[in-house]
This record gives C-alpha cells, sequence and structure tokens, in this order.
C-alpha cells in the first residue's frame, strides 16, 4: 500500500478537486498521510494566478523532493498548464497532471509505476497527456465527490473556464473557456452529500455566473431552484458572481427562495471606470452600485463581499482615490484587498505605469482600515437580536472552548462550550441571541 501526501495551493476549485483526487486514490487502496512528513507520493495541485502562485508551486515541489529524495513527485494543475517548458525541465516532477486530467490521476499513477517496474522510461507527461491545448477543451470533467464526513458545508463545482480575459489575468489560458456540468450530476452529488450530513452547499466554480451559457443561456437560476427543493439542503450560498447578473427579476427571484443565503460576493477590482477599462472588466462602477441597490432592496442587510485590487498599471492617485471613496459608499461586509501583482503572459504585464511595492502597499492598508471599520459595524448590528447559525466545529479562545458556526449572512458566531447541551447542536442550525463581541471577527451568543 502506498502513502500518499496532498497538498492544495489556490481557490475553492481547486479544493474541491483535490478532495475528490483524494477520494478517488482513497478507494484504490492508496493511503493517504500528512504532507509535512515522508510520504512514497506528493501530489501538489498548483496554482498560477500570479508569479507569486507560481513562485509557491514551485517550492512545494521542491520541498517534497528534499523531504523524502526516493519519492514520486506529482505536479497537477494550472501551473503545469501555464509553464510547460519550466515543468519538464524540473527535475523534482516526476508526474505532470493538467486540469483535464484530475479524475484520472489514479489511471496515471497506476501507469506509471507499472512502467517503471517494467524498466521503461516513463516521460513524466505520460506520453504527452500532462496539458491539453484548454482553448480546444470543450466538454467538461466528471468528477463527483461522494463523502465529505464530519463537514455540515460542501463546496459543488458547477462549471469550469472563463471567457472574460480581465488583461490581469491568465486563468482563461489555465483552465480553458467555460464548460458546465449537467445539472443531473450536481443535483445527485448533493443529495448524497445531503444524506451525510450536509446541511449547506456552496456552489462554486472559475466564473459561476456564466453557468450554462456554453450550452445557449444561463441556467443558474434554474439550478439554484431544483437544488433548493431538495430535502435536507438547509441553506445555498453562491460563490463569486459577475456584478451584471444581478438585474431586476434575478434579485427578485433570490428573494424568493428562502434557502438561499442573504451573502452574495459580487467582484469589484476597482471604483473606477478608468481602472476598469484597462482591466477589461465588462461593467462600470455605476453598473455595480445598481446590482447592489437592487440586492439591498430585496434583503434586509444583505451581506456583500468583494475583491479589490490596487496599484493596478496606470492607476493614478486621484483614481484610486475615486475608487477609495466608492467603496467607502458602497459600505462593504468584507473586502478582500490584493495589491497588484505582474502575471506574465498577460496583458497588463505590458501596460505602461507600473507602481512600485510601496505605492501598492499604502494604498492597501487605506482600503484595509476601512474594511476592519465596516466590517466591525456590519458585524455589530446583529447585537441584540436572534439569528440562525449553523455551528461547525468547537474552537478554542484563551483558553476557552467555544461552539463555532456562521450566521446566513457569513457572519461568525460562538457558543461556550461548556453550556449545558451545547454539543447537541454542532452539525445543526439553531437560533441564537447574539450578545456581544467575543473578538474583532466572532459574536458571542447564547441559545434562544
Amino acid at each position: 500500500m502506498k502513502s500518499v501526501a496532498l497538498h492544495n495551493l489556490g481557490c475553492k476549485v481547486n479544493g474541491y478537486e483535490m478532495d475528490v483526487m483524494q477520494q478517488k486514490l482513497s478507494e484504490h487502496g492508496y493511503r493517504i498521510v500528512p504532507f509535512d512528513g515522508s510520504a512514497d507520493i506528493y501530489i501538489i495541485n498548483t496554482c498560477t494566478v500570479t508569479n507569486i502562485a507560481d513562485r509557491k508551486s514551485r517550492q512545494m515541489l521542491h520541498r517534497a523532493k528534499k523531504e523524502n529524495p526516493q519519492a514520486v513527485v506529482v505536479a497537477v494543475g494550472c501551473y503545469v498548464e501555464t509553464d510547460h517548458a519550466g515543468v519538464e525541465r524540473d527535475a523534482c516532477i516526476d508526474i505532470a497532471v493538467g486540469n483535464n486530467r484530475k479524475s484520472r490521476i489514479v489511471e496515471i499513477l497506476d501507469d506509471f509505476f507499472r512502467e517503471r517496474e517494467l524498466g521503461n522510461k516513463v516521460d513524466k507527461t505520460l506520453g504527452g497527456e500532462a496539458a491539453d491545448d484548454m482553448a480546444h477543451i470543450e466538454v467538461y470533467e466528471q468528477m463527483r465527490l461522494e463523502h465529505q464526513p464530519g463537514h455540515t458545508r460542501a463546496y459543488i463545482k458547477i462549471q469550469d473556464g472563463c471567457n472574460q480575459f480581465c488583461s490581469y489575468c491568465i486563468i482563461p489560458y489555465a483552465r480553458g473557456r467555460i464548460r458546465s456540468r449537467q445539472e443531473k450530476d450536481i443535483l445527485e452529488e448533493v443529495r448524497g452529500l445531503v444524506s451525510e450530513g450536509c446541511r449547506e452547499v456552496v456552489l462554486t466554480g472559475i466564473h459561476i455566473s456564466s453557468y450554462g451559457l456554453d450550452r445557449g443561456q444561463s441556467e443558474l437560476l434554474q439550478l439554484i431552484c431544483a437544488i433548493h427543493d431538495i430535502d435536507g439542503v438547509e441553506r445555498i450560498r453562491l460563490g463569486s458572481l459577475e456584478p451584471r447578473i444581478i438585474t431586476p427579476q434575478m434579485a427578485a427571484a433570490f428573494g424568493k427562495l428562502p434557502k438561499l443565503c442573504p451573502h452574495f460576493h459580487l467582484s469589484l477590482q476597482s471604483g473606477c471606470d478608468a481602472t476598469l477599462q484597462r482591466m477589461n472588466r465588462h461593467y462600470s462602477a455605476a453598473e455595480y452600485a445598481e446590482g447592489v441597490r437592487l440586492l439591498r432592496e430585496v434583503y434586509d442587510r444583505p451581506a456583500i463581499t468583494t475583491d479589490v485590487i490596487v496599484g493596478f498599471p496606470g492607476e493614478t492617485a486621484e483614481e484610486f482615490e475615486e475608487s477609495h471613496q466608492f467603496i467607502k459608499n458602497m459600505d462593504f461586509y468584507e473586502i478582500h484587498v490584493f495589491k497588484y501583482s505582474v502575471r506574465k503572459g498577460t496583458v497588463a504585464e505590458k501596460l505602461p505605469g507600473q507602481l512600485t511595492d510601496h505605492q501598492k502597499s499604502e494604498r492597501s492598508d487605506v482600503l484595509l482600515e476601512l474594511t476592519a471599520g465596516q466590517s466591525q459595524k456590519y458585524r455589530r448590528s446583529f447585537i441584540g437580536e436572534r439569528v440562525k447559525v449553523l455551528w461547525e466545529d468547537t474552537e478554542e479562545t484563551e483558553g476557552k472552548k467555544y461552539l463555532v458556526g456562521h450566521t446566513e449572512r457569513y457572519v461568525r458566531v460562538a457558543l461556550p462550550a461548556e453550556m449545558e447541551d451545547a454539543q447537541t447542536h454542532n452539525g445543526k442550525i439553531s437560533t441564537v441571541m447574539v450578545q456581544k463581541f467575543l473578538n474583532e471577527d466572532t459574536l458571542l451568543g447564547t441559545i434562544c
């Protein structure tokens, strides 16, 4: 029985795919062991979203080979797709597996060991199957998560690929064009996970707003409604959405689905139209604001979260201030702030007006201070109110144990673990009276 250590880098889609690979390996007799120890095989699911992500991927691959020079080191995913020459040169990599081959991980490993035992020279790409020309992949790779023991929330991958081609992003080249999963397969996966105790499903993908467009029209709302009808599903949460998808009709339809969490991640990137144009984003700041307004018209205090890039090439002080004021006015629950990082192979790499690290850090600090205050204000608004919490785990804070979970709006809440019957709530949804802050990002409550 060969031992396998797995390490995941990058997004929730990578995380889902890693879970499926681990599941397949376990089912076929491979023994899963921690990554920080010795193993026969190391599998690193790589990320390539920035040059820094590429470097981290290489570092983890080299770390694995250093841990056990005799081990088979497998590079999987986006880095494999975007740097074929680098992967081929790297002596630390024994096997390379592209993004449309992850479901075949067991077969690929079996082929590798069979050829090696026969004394044959084994090409790390196994006959050229490591990386496809992702631009010509039109079929969604079938993957299905059968088990997720101990988890009340499950990420469900519904599509792959992206057609947006933002000027800073390499992902369309690493993941290919949009490919939507069949609704039937998604529903079967959800039913199976719910039967094992999952209470909340999070729909994820590279660009979930495009779900169904490769088949002729949007099917996202249809899919949400079908999942909503499954007995046992208590919550549906959406991954990152394109702002333009929030039309009056879509917002109204969302509001009629009680299981759909009022938590929407609308990717912004900048609140300045000139910067958005250089980024090749397909909306204006005003259109973004209208989407937020529609959601707030339908829901009481929806949790609106976003991503913002600071220091994009050509961003002047005036453009940053315009973006800053727009973000301030939007009053987000949380902002994920990223300092622009050059990604080789993108349009933005060659744009004039590259900013210094110092300028990027200064602008990042401004937005981080802003989001800290806005997040505190949003959480504080629930003190003294009853909220529903899905309890997920037990944690220790300052020497005391707490049951922790999240509300529908993804506000983190804790319950003292020593309270009578506290553990009976784990994995379930309970109504809680919010009392005060436990710490800066967690509220403290009591069962009603």
